[in-house]
């Protein structure tokens, strides 16, 4: 196992997601898997162990850790299942806009909630808008102390169950994504609604639904930042969000690579464990390869941000980029390496791979990663 250097606080806060996977999710991932249930009673045991207090500051209630500690939380947990720690990372997508571009009155009233265990959720996606995020029709018109909302929202993490909503909506639509603002939405606001929930290949444990805005109606105080500034942080937000994607993307790798690993060595083929044929060994080989040079640059960008660098965009699109396709590969690997046996429901490889596909889509597919990648190399190469 390489060593990556953690500190004694990083070593406690793995341990302890780890314990929670191995002993609370474990057992009932299949379970909400087949059900698409949203796991309450695993979120009360997450926010019970302080884990939401992790990525808040400590004035408003949390331990100060940074998207190092986060992306530890959520790759252990993701190993258990990526749909159930969905809830846990998708809170702290959520939380993002607030914790950078939140005032002083809006931390205070909004962190400490979070900390204790309440969900939040970030709403950006249209049905015309998933890419091309600059597409978005959801109105904000102001009038007077108020900004009354209007449009719906497609495919958003944790869509009912949160209590804390932080939306893009156009305040000025003739300026396009110029004209775009950043708003917070609780829960029970008049006018607030939620659609269907969607049936989904994979992280069926978290929920995914339509969120709809019918002229409600929320105080200008709930307003992130200034007028015009959604599209800035809505992406700034993505630069601090997309190593917790590639950490979700590892932790699903991992859980694959270790169950076909145990898979070679049980499995015997010609009277021998499968695990002495080269094609399996190579296999397994070029697995941990892609994983660990994975893991060692997520970690790696995800310090760089906690140090304060704030010119993070392409490392961040990188580090989504490379886990999600590893862990793609590697869950297709484990099926393959498990033959028949994997593609049936009773084994747990099935599973990561369907929850590994997502992480090549969301919050920007690899697609949009690779434009964004080369775009910020061609402005650094003079």
């Amino acid at each position: 196992m390489i060593d990556y250097f953690l500190t004694e606080e990083e070593e406690m806060i793995k341990e302890l997601a780890r314990k929670i996977a191995e002993e609370k999710i474990k057992a009932k991932r299949a379970y909400y898997d087949e059900t698409q249930e949203f796991p309450w009673d695993i979120v009360k045991i997450m926010a019970e162990s302080d884990l939401f207090r992790i990525f808040i500051p400590e004035e408003y209630g949390g331990f100060g850790g940074g998207v190092m500690s986060l992306t530890l939380a959520i790759e252990e947990l993701s190993r258990g299942c990526a749909g159930i720690a969905l809830a846990y990372a998708g809170t702290a997508l959520g939380t993002f806009p607030i914790l950078l571009f939140g005032n002083e009155e809006q931390k205070k009233k909004y962190l400490p909630r979070i900390a204790e265990g309440e969900l939040a959720a970030f709403a950006l996606t249209e049905a015309q808008a998933g890419s091309d995020a600059g597409n978005i029709r959801t109105r904000a018109e102001k009038r007077g102390d108020y900004y009354v909302l209007n449009g719906t929202k497609q495919f958003i993490t944790n869509g009912g169950e949160a209590g804390i909503y932080t939306v893009i909506a156009l305040t000025n639509p003739e300026k396009g994504a110029r004209g775009a603002s950043a708003f917070i939405v609780e829960k029970g606001t008049p006018g607030l609604r939620f659609g269907k929930k969607e049936n989904k290949l994979g992280i069926r444990a978290s929920a995914t639904r339509e969120v709809i805005f019918q002229d409600c109606k929320i105080p200008k105080e709930n307003l992130l930042g200034k007028e015009g500034m959604g599209f800035i942080i809505a992406m700034k937000t993505f630069d601090y969000s997309r190593p917790g994607v590639a950490a979700q993307a590892l932790g699903i790798a991992q859980a694959a690579l270790e169950e076909a690993t145990k898979y070679a060595k049980e499995r015997v083929q010609f009277g021998v464990p499968i695990a002495n044929f080269q094609a399996i060994q190579h296999m397994l080989a070029d697995m941990v390869i892609k994983l660990e040079a994975a893991r060692a640059l997520t970690y790696h960008v995800a310090r760089n941000i906690d140090k304060g660098n704030t010119k993070i965009t392409k490392e961040s699109a990188m580090v989504k980029c490379l886990a999600s396709d590893v862990a793609m590969e590697v869950t297709l690997n484990a099926v393959q390496i498990f033959g028949g046996y994997g593609y049936m429901k009773e084994y747990p490889v099935e599973k990561l791979m369907r929850d590994a596909k997502i992480t090549q889509i969301y919050e920007g597919t690899n697609q949009i990663m690779r434009n964004i990648i080369a775009s910020q190399l061609l402005k650094e190469v003079k």
